[in-house]
């Protein structure tokens, strides 16, 4: 066959990346944030691992044990009682009339993990309990740097978790609490919101939903965000994941309230009945205002006076917030964390921690931080590393109060 006769060759077709590419791309990508993201995260580890140091010393000087003190004091008593039994505790105030302590008033997520762990690994629900909350704590970390640097820069998001890391109650980042849990999945949820990815918003905010009754102002944020997207950009509407991510996001916090609603056999809004039995009620600031009158009027402990300083601080950073324009799911979530904080009864005390995942109102700070000269930063992280150390020990040493 002659070459002008020949049959031309079809070019065959390039291939398709194979799936096995495209995890690979996606691993690389984790691999390479989270490399830009260790010099925050040690720091904020030499921060909180310091903190500890410091109250463990302090703990074992005066006959108390800190493993107790991180994973078995106050409301950590109750997630490890629910995580060994479940729930169905009750038990009558023996100092304060009318008020009746119910487990169900506890959200399920962190006791569940706490009771996967234990079956898993040999951990005793205490031990358990701190390592969920550690490593909590790290992705939580991780997700406000990510943010910082999203918005600003690296170096915005490095002084964002040692802001973060070294708040006067940031001991309780070291404790079996809750707060690290929700403030991990509700950074993520908020990062995941502000790129775009709506239905890992959604799902982050409904399991944030889970972990404790102020994480409604995740699934506020991420509606908010959706609700934003389809005004802004018609053709989102036809997004099923833009629907489908808003819909998620109030489903683990709202399951929760209705189940144990019915659990406490009040009905629909019977966990709301179990709040108020604790004492715990929205008033809009009422009991808060006359609690500061109080301490103004009168004389009461370090801590309360240390609670009215950061809630007067929560809010001048919440105005400095909204001035820097920020994305409006992280207003929407810290201006939520904020009116709950401020506008619920009793815990006067407890009320720093309440504002504990409010991390975006650090945000106007660590901007600040990050223009002025090395000499201020390192002055200003100093001084605020002494004042949490020494807070975060008197705090669950020798402050007798409930967190």
């Amino acid at each position: 066959m002659s070459a002008d006769t020949a049959v031309p060759v079809r070019e065959a077709p390039e291939p398709r990346p194979a799936a096995g590419g495209a995890r690979e791309r996606r691993l690389d990508r984790v691999r390479d944030a989270l490399r830009r993201a260790a010099p925050a995260l040690a720091l904020y580890a030499g921060a909180r691992l310091t903190g500890m140091a410091i109250m463990a010393g302090w703990a074992w000087w005066i006959g108390r044990h800190p493993r107790t003190l991180l994973g078995h004091s106050w409301d950590g008593i109750w997630y490890a009682g629910i995580a060994r039994h479940g729930y169905g505790l009750i038990l009558p105030s023996l100092t304060t009339r009318g008020v009746v302590f119910n487990d169900l008033a506890f959200f399920p997520l962190f006791p569940g993990l706490v009771h996967a762990v234990t079956v898993v690994l040999p951990l005793t629900v205490v031990s358990a309990g701190l390592l969920v909350a550690w490593v909590s704590a790290g992705a939580a970390a991780w997700g406000i740097y990510a943010v910082g640097e999203l918005l600003h820069c690296r170096r915005v998001g490095t002084l964002l978790v040692v802001l973060w890391g070294l708040l006067p109650h940031a001991i309780v980042q070291s404790m079996a609490y809750t707060e690290p849990l929700m403030t991990a999945l509700a950074v993520w949820a908020l990062y995941a919101a502000v790129t775009g990815r709506r239905m890992w918003a959604g799902v982050l905010a409904l399991l944030a939903g889970l972990s404790r009754p102020n994480a409604v102002a995740v699934a506020a944020a991420v509606m908010c965000a959706a609700a934003l997207t389809l005004c802004q950009d018609r053709r989102s509407r036809a997004d099923w994941r833009v629907w489908t991510g808003a819909a998620l996001a109030p489903l683990g916090w709202a399951g929760y309230i209705v189940w144990a609603g019915y659990r406490s056999g009040g009905g629909l809004f019977g966990y709301f009945e179990v709040q108020r039995l604790w004492g715990s009620r929205f008033d809009f600031g009422v009991n808060a205002l006359g609690f500061i009158r109080h301490l103004i009027t009168g004389r009461d402990s370090m801590a309360y006076y240390m609670t009215m300083a950061v809630i007067g601080v929560a809010l001048v950073c919440l105005v400095l917030l909204l001035l820097d324009r920020p994305p409006a799911a992280l207003f929407v979530y810290a201006l939520v964390l904020a009116v709950i904080a401020v506008g619920g009864s009793s815990y006067f005390a407890s009320k720093p921690r309440f504002l504990l995942p409010a991390f975006p109102l650090l945000l106007p700070a660590a901007v600040a931080m990050a223009r002025a000269r090395p000499r201020t930063v390192v002055v200003t992280v100093g001084a605020l590393a002494g004042l949490s150390f020494f807070y975060g020990t008197y705090l669950l040493t020798v402050a007798r109060m409930p967190m």
